[in-house]
């Protein structure tokens, strides 16, 4: 039987967090007060498992300069982040042959975001993904730890380093 591994968001909803002005920024700058789950570094970017994920291969693109705002990035930054996307979705396709992606940044508060930094994130969706478990706890069950995700696409964007770096 393979272990299931839950995570638990609820500390975080309710404020406790690491004592970081920014947790993506401590992620940029290797902070051990925040978990790091980071399997790429472009350029302008950083590629990161979500600790929180919705699905396996949850992934979180953001830049490495703190910016609040997409108008603030610059038009060779947006040309970055979008091949850094593409590049992304192939390889969680091979990955996790998911059946459908959600692409999404939370710009502002009332949008839902929780970090106040720029980031988009790609959810990996599957047909019929919800469980008996999701419908009556309200929880959400990943089959896999983020730190076993992140191992598994750290070596897809090794696969992948040189187009990223238009080599």
């Amino acid at each position: 039987m393979k272990n299931i591994f839950v995570p638990s968001k609820g500390e975080y909803v309710k404020g406790k967090r690491p004592q970081v002005d920014c947790i993506l920024c401590a992620i940029v700058q290797s902070d051990p007060q925040v978990t790091n789950l980071e399997v790429f570094r472009s350029k302008n970017f950083v590629v990161a498992v979500n600790l929180y994920p919705y699905n396996p291969g949850h992934l979180m693109i953001f830049p490495a300069q703190h910016l609040e705002e997409i108008e603030e990035l610059s038009l060779s930054a947006v040309k970055e982040l979008h091949q850094l996307t593409v590049v992304a979705l192939k390889i969680l396709r091979e990955i996790y042959q998911p059946h459908g992606f959600n692409l999404g940044y939370n710009l502002g508060r009332g949008s839902g975001a929780s970090i106040n930094h720029l980031h988009l994130h790609l959810v990996p969706r599957y047909e019929n993904e919800l469980s008996f478990i999701d419908v009556l706890s309200g929880s959400k069950v990943i089959v896999e730890d983020p730190q076993e995700t992140m191992k598994k696409l750290k070596e897809g964007f090794k696969k992948y380093t040189p187009e990223l770096l238009g080599e």
